[in-house]
C-alpha cells in the first residue's frame, strides 16, 4: 500500500461507501489513491445491517492502508422497511465496536419513498434512541422531508454528542434550522455541478467554519468539473476530495490548506477523537 504524503494538506472524507460493489475489485487501489492525494481519515458508511457489518470488516481489513478508517452503523431510510427488533439489536451490538464512530446512515427520504414514510419515521426515531444510548454521534440523511425530519431530530438532539446532516443540498431555511441545532453540515461534489449546484454553492460561505465537513459520498456524486477522466467511468473516489475542497475553499475565500486543516479538525471533533 502507498503511504500518506509527508507534506501537504490532510483531508477527512466523512462519507465513503467503500462496501459498494463498484469497489469490490480494487478497494486496495482506491485507498492507495486516497492516501496519495492526502486523504488521511475516512468514515465508511453503513446503510443496512449487512453493509454496516461490511464497513466494520473493511476497517479491520485495511487498518494499515494509510488513511485512518472508521465506520458508521445504521439503516438508511431506503431500507427502513426492514427495520425490526432484530435489526435494532444488531445495530446496538455494532455501535459497541471500536471501529464504529457514528450511528447511521439514518433519516428520511421522501423523494424516492423506497420505504413507506411511517416505516422511515419509526426507524429514524429508533436509531436516534440507539445512538443516544450508545453515546455516538449521528450521520443523517434528509431529502424532501425537512418538515418531518426537523421535529424528530429536534426531540433527540440534546441527547446526542454530535450530528451531521450528510450530503446537504437543501435550502437556506433548512441549513439554518440544522445550524440552530448545533449540527455539522456535510458538503459534497454537488457544489462542482454548474447545472444543479448553484444554490448550494451560494450557501457554502454561510456555514460557520467549525460546522463544516467534507465528503465525496463515493462512488456517487462524481464532481462534474474534474479536469481528467476517472479510472472507472463516472465512479467517484475519495482521492477526489481535495478537488471538492479546493472548490469549497474558493467559494469561502479561504486557502486550500486552511480549509483542509479546519475540516480535518472538525471531523475529529465530530467523531469524538479529540
Amino acid at each position: 500500500m502507498s503511504g500518506m504524503p509527508e507534506h501537504g494538506p490532510r483531508w477527512a472524507d466523512i462519507g465513503v461507501n467503500l462496501g459498494d460493489k463498484q469497489f469490490a475489485e480494487d478497494s486496495e487501489q482506491v485507498l492507495a489513491r486516497a492516501a496519495d492525494s492526502g486523504v488521511a481519515l475516512m468514515l465508511l458508511t453503513g446503510t443496512s445491517v449487512p453493509e454496516s457489518e461490511a464497513a466494520v470488516a473493511l476497517c479491520r481489513q485495511w487498518a494499515d492502508a494509510g488513511p485512518a478508517l472508521f465506520a458508521t452503523a445504521g439503516i438508511h431510510p431506503h431500507n427502513a422497511r426492514f427495520f425490526d427488533a432484530e435489526a435494532g439489536r444488531a445495530l446496538a451490538g455494532l455501535l459497541a465496536h471500536p471501529e464504529v464512530a457514528a450511528a447511521g446512515e439514518m433519516g428520511l427520504d421522501f423523494n424516492r419513498d423506497f420505504s413507506p414514510r411511517d416505516d422511515q419515521e419509526s426507524a429514524f426515531e429508533a436509531q436516534l434512541a440507539l445512538a443516544a444510548e450508545a453515546g455516538k454521534p449521528v450521520f443523517l440523511h434528509q431529502r424532501d422531508a425537512h418538515h418531518r425530519f426537523l421535529p424528530i431530530l429536534k426531540a433527540w438532539r440534546h441527547k446526542l454528542p454530535a450530528a451531521v446532516v450528510h450530503c446537504f443540498t437543501d435550502q437556506r431555511e433548512a441549513l439554518f434550522d440544522y445550524l440552530d441545532l448545533d449540527c455539522h453540515i456535510g458538503i459534497t461534489g454537488w457544489v462542482c455541478d454548474e447545472r444543479r449546484g448553484g444554490a448550494l454553492a451560494a450557501l457554502v460561505p454561510e456555514i460557520p467554519g467549525d460546522r463544516l465537513l467534507l465528503e465525496t459520498d463515493a462512488p456517487y456524486l462524481l464532481p462534474r468539473d474534474l479536469p481528467e477522466k476517472p479510472p472507472r467511468k463516472r465512479r467517484n473516489e475519495p482521492c477526489y476530495l481535495p478537488w471538492i475542497g479546493r472548490r469549497v475553499a474558493g467559494l469561502r475565500g479561504e486557502s486550500e490548506a486552511d480549509l483542509a486543516a479546519r475540516t480535518f479538525a472538525n471531523t475529529r471533533t465530530f467523531l469524538g477523537l479529540v
